[in-house]
């Protein structure tokens, strides 16, 4: 939680760009009028989104070349306007967003975002997830079409309201309800996303190639409990050489057997976070996802999330408590 009016107003510009400067996704604040900036940032992390609910004076957030290099976690980012203005610059294109729009960025391109209510503040709401989660082509995200996008219907409304309804200050929303709306918010994103791919023609989603695909990734995500579940066993299911199955991954970030993994592991993670699964053994959540000893479990997921199932399981709840109890009222610091 950050508020510029816990600060001397000849600060508040300084410690918020030092905040970001400093983040895992290191950003820079600027603004010509920094003696009058303010700012309000709340955060909620809902496993492996992590969504920002920010109100903001004038000013730009740039993400640099020096910074990419200094840090990229490789995120797919999704900023909806509550109330105001602002202008997502990216990959050559300009994208002014008001209430009831949103638009998509890449963290490993330089970008720029310009707020620009000049009669208070713009308020909204950003999201972003690891590319790697969204189960995309490599360069899924750069062949999306530039422009904004609605934010009242599709999978687009449904994304931007449950944002906003997430991080506000009178939710619906009880901590135990967060595991469920991470995977709800990791949905639509991904939705959101390869609806708009295939509308663009680039792998249109009636193909036979596409069609395909999904069967496969269904087959996949019902079978991630099977320990026997591998690349041939899925290519045997398909009808399709292995030669072939790999083929079609050719596009993707991840090779089948890495994605198998992958998909393991996140279903893992979201019971570790889950506070109504506390009492289940870790080995037997690794068991649930087809891991078929726990030293293998063990080994992976501190690879691919830093941290040991038994530390994640603490920390997360941790969160929970922390992002429930720490729930602000509403306001502009």
């Amino acid at each position: 939680m950050f508020r510029s009016g816990d600060l001397p107003a000849q600060d508040r510009l300084a410690a918020l760009d030092e905040l970001w400067a400093n983040d895992t996704h290191p950003m820079r604040v600027v603004s010509d009028a920094a003696e009058h900036f303010r700012a309000t940032v709340r955060m909620l992390d809902l496993g492996a989104v992590n969504v920002v609910r920010l109100a903001v004076s004038p000013c730009e957030v740039l993400r640099t070349p020096k910074l990419i290099r200094r840090a990229d976690p490789e995120l797919c980012s999704v900023i909806v306007p509550l109330s105001g203005t602002l202008t997502v610059s990216q990959a050559g294109h300009d994208i002014a967003l008001g209430a009831g729009e949103l638009a998509l960025y890449d963290s490993s391109q330089p970008f720029r975002i310009r707020f620009t209510a000049m009669d208070g503040a713009t308020r909204l709401v950003r999201a972003h997830i690891p590319r790697a989660l969204l189960r995309l082509p490599a360069d899924g995200l750069r062949r999306l079409p530039p422009g904004p996008l609605s934010a009242t219907a599709g999978f687009e409304g449904l994304l931007a309201r449950l944002l906003a309804d997430v991080t506000s200050s009178s939710t619906g929303y009880r901590p135990h309800d967060l595991p469920r709306v991470a995977v709800l918010a990791q949905e639509l994103l991904t939705s959101t996303v390869a609806h708009h791919l295939g509308a663009d023609g680039t792998e249109a989603p009636g193909s036979s190639r596409s069609m395909l695909l999904l069967s496969i990734e269904t087959f996949v995500r019902q079978h991630l409990g099977d320990p026997e579940l591998s690349p041939e066993t899925v290519a045997s299911a398909h009808h399709i050489s292995i030669g072939h199955l790999h083929r079609l991954f050719r596009t993707r970030e991840a090779t089948v057997a890495a994605w198998i993994r992958r998909e393991r592991l996140e279903r893992a993670r979201r019971d570790l976070a889950d506070p109504t699964l506390r009492d289940v053994p870790i080995r037997l959540i690794a068991t649930r996802w087809g891991f078929k000893d726990h030293p293998t479990f063990t080994r992976a997921f501190r690879s691919a999330y830093g941290a040991s199932p038994t530390e994640y399981r603490h920390d997360s709840a941790n969160v929970v408590r922390r992002s429930w109890i720490s729930r602000p009222s509403p306001g502009f610091g």
